[in-house]
Parts: structure tokens; C-alpha cells; sequence
């Protein structure tokens, strides 16, 4: 079991005025890197308690003896849901994915008919997750994007206060999810990113699954995935 490593984004104590709540509160985000192929998971800290985004290998172990309140995964792929349900089991707590993720996560035999020697043990959502506007989690709001073309049900939530954007295997520092797994669709997801998320703040954060954070401004100007006819 990989040991992954932990680090404060930037000890990322982000401070926004969220005028649905009238409120002012401060994320901190502690982002851990696990499994086989280094996937991020991140725990952020809510006003109603703690939201995990994602669920690699070695998660469960590391945020033991951290409160995890609220599971949300971003898209089924075996690297982001190898400890989701030993989370969701040891903490108790509720899951959220699109329903397509619950369908993927249900076939035990999945990652072995595609060549990976891994079985990922199922687990049920809660509540799934659709596109839409100001989604109430842990006393915070969040956009739900539904980008598909790197998994069918992947998902991206969005902060519109703090402009952050957790963004699984969608977009990365340079680069967009892979497409030529099973379900994979290059135009879709190349469509999805432009029209979804490239039209958010460029100052917004983006924290992907896999690598380095970067900006929607940032990747806009220079992502040769986007800005190629």
C-alpha cells in the first residue's frame, strides 16, 4: 500500500464571503497522494464539517484520525474509489457520485476485464450527483459540472467564492484526462472543459487528480489540448 504524502496547498486557508450564507469561512484543504498512479484526494475543511473529494489507495489509513463527514467521487476510475468503501464503512459518513459511477462501481469484475489486477469492492451513494447550480454540502455551495469524455459520469465541483475548482481527471497543469479508455470520448470531453470550465474566473484554482494545481487562466493561454483548432 503506497504511503502516499500529505501537503497544505499553499496552506491553503482560503477566505471567501459567501453572500448566500452572509458568512465568511476559511478552507483548509489538505491534499494526499496515493495508490498506484499518484491520485490526489482532498479534505476540506467545512463549515458544517469535512468533505473528502476522492478516495485513492492508502486514503482511509492516512485520514484515520481525521473526521470525514461527506465522500464525494469524482468519476469511477479504479485509482480515485480503491478505499471508498472502507471509508464510507469506518466513517460512517455519506457518498455522493454521479450514477453512472455507482453502475461502473457495482461490477466487481470490471478492472480485471480491462487487464488491471485490482477488485474494487462496491459502494452505494447516498445521493447522486447531478449538473447543477449552488449544490448545499457541509454548509458550503458548490457547482456540479458534468464533464464527461475521460469517464462517462465524471464530475467537477466548483466554488464560485473561494474560486476553486476540484477537478478530478478532467483537467490538469498542461493536460486533460486520458481518452482512450473504455468510455472515453476526446471531442466530448475536449467540448465539456471549453464550454464549462475555461468560462470560470481565471483566477480560479484548479486542483486536479493527478499533479501539480494550476489556473483556469493559466491552462486557457497555454493548454495545447485547448487552445489547438
Amino acid at each position: 500500500m503506497s504511503k502516499g504524502r500529505k501537503k497544505i496547498l499553499q496552506k491553503l486557508s482560503l477566505k471567501a464571503n459567501l453572500s448566500v450564507m452572509k458568512t465568511e469561512i476559511s478552507f483548509k484543504i489538505t491534499c494526499f497522494t496515493g495508490g498506484p498512479v499518484e491520485t490526489h484526494a482532498y479534505l476540506i475543511a467545512l463549515p458544517e464539517g469535512n468533505l473528502l473529494v476522492d478516495a485513492p489507495e492508502g486514503a482511509a489509513d492516512y485520514f484515520r484520525e481525521m473526521p470525514i463527514n461527506f465522500l464525494i467521487l469524482t468519476h469511477s476510475h479504479f485509482d480515485h474509489v480503491m478505499d471508498a468503501a472502507k471509508i464510507v464503512r469506518e466513517k460512517k459518513c455519506p457518498v455522493a457520485m454521479h450514477f453512472i459511477t455507482e453502475e461502473h462501481l457495482a461490477d466487481k469484475t470490471l478492472c480485471r476485464r480491462f487487464g488491471l489486477p485490482y477488485e474494487i469492492e462496491p459502494v452505494k451513494a447516498t445521493t447522486y450527483l447531478q449538473e447543477s447550480k449552488q449544490q448545499n454540502i457541509l454548509g458550503a455551495h458548490f457547482d456540479v459540472f458534468e464533464v464527461p469524455g475521460h469517464c462517462p459520469g465524471s464530475i467537477c465541483l466548483y466554488n464560485e467564492s473561494a474560486k476553486i475548482l476540484f477537478g478530478g481527471d478532467v483537467l490538469f497543469a498542461g493536460g486533460v484526462g486520458r481518452w482512450d479508455l473504455p468510455g472515453g470520448n476526446g471531442k466530448l470531453l475536449i467540448d465539456g472543459i471549453r464550454k464549462k470550465l475555461l468560462t470560470l474566473s481565471p483566477e480560479t484554482c484548479v486542483l486536479p487528480g493527478h499533479g501539480p494545481e494550476t489556473t483556469i487562466g493559466r491552462e486557457a493561454k497555454t493548454n495545447g489540448y485547448l487552445i489547438s483548432s
